[in-house]
């Protein structure tokens, strides 16, 4: 069965050519073409495209000055900083591999990352390299650099940024190395389809985190299926230009996003799929000004919108969740916002509402894993198109099947089963894990572990992952039906449901639940509240109130910490 096209958006091309090139072109593209446009203001500091460039490129020399070649592994352990895109870029310039390793990885967990890459070199922040130190010797790890939040801003700032440098010994500087490096301007041959420029490692939710291969092929694609998603163009490569064609017409003014016109608040840990891919390259391919924050704070991140004329939002639920409890979220003029997107957790019906009726613009779901990259599907850019409770339609090139659970059968349109994705953004397997690979690329579909279904239209609806699925007297029940219910309570902020286990029934559902700041709510309220519209054997159990809900890096929520509390 082919794709469905039924609701494809009008004028969209249905597929893209994607040139073979290496990712670092997205850089050296727009610095080329707007070398003067800014590409990075943190905390005030400005980096031009054509500054950006010529810093990663010396930073590229440096790295070849400490022995670094191609196919050796370097590591980024940094909070989004300008350093961050420095490194990423020379990293792959060089024919090297990113792995990108999380700051708020515990020791045995940066151990094992950077033991299972094989990473040579390490990038870190000396706020947080003493935090892993100690585990280093046990690692493949040879030489560290490290660099400081506080080389980013002069000594006249210094009263208003109170940040002073922390000298971290036993490592090299990389301010210093890139005061003393001219930019790089050798040449490495690569092959875009083989050669790795990620091992990016999954969440870890359930278990030992594993590594995704991802090709520079892999990785140029999936930016160009999201980049190019919200303004319908082709991408063509002619006479060393990246271009945008749109057809004849279309006026491009008339478009969600243009190239070279938006300007981003950038959130997201760029150590983290959704931001490697969706913002930092295909900001940087878009000509995009970023904003970058190193930390999320919902006072600070909702005024930089007005302060910046901000046209581009995106990030979990959990970025989008505090704005709109913020007691004047109502108050502000948020007008200039033409694109915000939602990723990497279900976002509950009750808090895209709320955006909708905030926003003028467009808010999209979308959905993906590491394992594709980051993303497969999107909603249609285009605000009478959204299906509520969707995560979208394929993306270009992109095609999804519902599988039974249990037999790996194809299943017909609205039944629900196991996602599985296929496209030219699929990873080519988890590193030194063939038998974990092959349980999860089968005929050239990735099989996800998230339960959904598909409508008459090709849209796609997540249910649940396959692994939080709760088994109550042998019945399934799927825990983001429950959560949908409760996030609609007034009272509630945050959930999530998790299963007990329970010699009698196998599994109770019980809901793990944060309150609205000021807010109170009886357990047994919250029950009457949820139980009568549900069916029997999905009733909510048990309602335990918590101070926060444990979030990974990435937003999304960490369900075995939960379960840890039953042990």
């Amino acid at each position: 069965m082919g794709k469905n096209f039924n609701a494809w958006p009008q004028f969209w091309p249905k597929t893209l050519d994607y040139p073979e090139l290496p990712v670092f072109e997205f850089l050296d593209q727009t610095a080329a073409r707007v070398p003067n446009r800014i590409a990075i203001i943190f905390g005030g500091m400005e980096l031009t495209y054509r500054e950006l460039k010529d810093l990663s490129d010396r930073f590229a020399s440096a790295l070849v000055d400490l022995g670094i070649q191609q196919g050796d592994r370097v590591a980024i352990n940094l909070i989004n900083c300008p350093q961050f895109a420095i490194a990423y870029y020379a990293v792959l310039r060089i024919g090297a591999v990113f792995t990108p390793l999380s700051p708020l990885l515990s020791p045995p967990e940066a151990k094992h990352q950077l033991s299972d890459s094989g990473a040579r070199l390490l990038i870190s922040l000396d706020l947080i390299y003493p935090g892993i130190q100690a585990v280093i010797p046990e690692t493949p790890v040879e030489q560290v650099i490290t660099t400081s939040i506080a080389d980013c801003y002069n000594s006249l700032i210094q009263p208003l940024k109170p940040l002073g440098k922390i000298e971290v010994p036993g490592t090299l500087d990389m301010a210093q190395l890139l005061a003393k490096h001219d930019p790089y301007t050798g040449t490495v041959v690569i092959d875009v389809k083989q050669d790795l420029a990620h091992i990016a490692y999954t969440g870890g939710t359930t278990g030992v985190s594993k590594g995704v291969m991802l090709t520079h092929f892999n990785v140029f694609t999936n930016c160009l299926q999201f980049g190019n998603w919200p303004n319908g163009s082709v991408p063509r490569y002619a006479d060393g230009k990246l271009d945008l064609i749109y057809p004849p017409e279309v006026d491009p003014k008339d478009r969600i996003s243009e190239q070279d016109k938006e300007t981003a608040l950038v959130v997201v840990p760029w150590f983290h799929a959704m931001g490697t891919i969706g913002y930092l390259n295909m900001q940087i391919a878009s000509g995009t000004t970023m904003i970058v924050y190193p930390r999320f704070e919902a006072r600070e991140y909702i005024d930089g919108i007005a302060k910046y004329g901000a046209t581009i939002l995106g990030g979990a639920p959990q970025l989008f969740i505090p704005l709109i409890n913020l007691p004047d979220f109502d108050d502000y003029d948020l007008t200039s916002v033409k694109y915000a997107a939602s990723g990497a957790a279900p976002l509950p019906g009750a808090v895209m509402d709320k955006l909708l009726e905030a926003f003028s613009g467009i808010v999209v779901e979308a959905y993906g894993l590491t394992e594709c990259s980051m993303g497969a599907t999107s909603n249609p850019p285009q605000r009478n198109a959204i299906r509520l409770g969707s995560v979208g339609l394929p993306v270009f090139d992109t095609e999804v099947k519902i599988t039974d659970i249990t037999t790996g059968e194809d299943l017909p349109q609205g039944a629900e089963g196991e996602i599985c994705i296929k496209g030219p953004q699929v990873m080519q397997g988890y590193w030194n894990r063939p038998d974990a690979t092959a349980e999860v690329l089968k005929n050239g579909w990735l099989y996800t572990g998230d339960i959904g279904r598909m409508d008459e239209d090709g849209f796609v609806f997540i249910t649940d992952r396959l692994k939080d699925m709760i088994i109550y007297k042998g019945y399934n029940v799927y825990p983001r039906e429950l959560e949908e219910i409760i996030f609609t309570h007034p009272a509630v902020e945050q959930c999530a449901v998790v299963g007990r286990p329970d010699s009698a029934v196998g599994e109770s559902p019980v809901a793990f639940v944060k309150l609205v700041a000021g807010a109170s709510l009886e357990a047994a309220e919250l029950i009457d509240f949820v139980n009568p519209r549900v069916s029997a054997y999905k009733k909510v159990r048990e309602v335990v109130f918590v101070s926060e809900i444990p979030v990974s890096g990435a937003g999304k929520v960490l369900k075995r910490e939960l379960r840890k509390q039953f042990e």
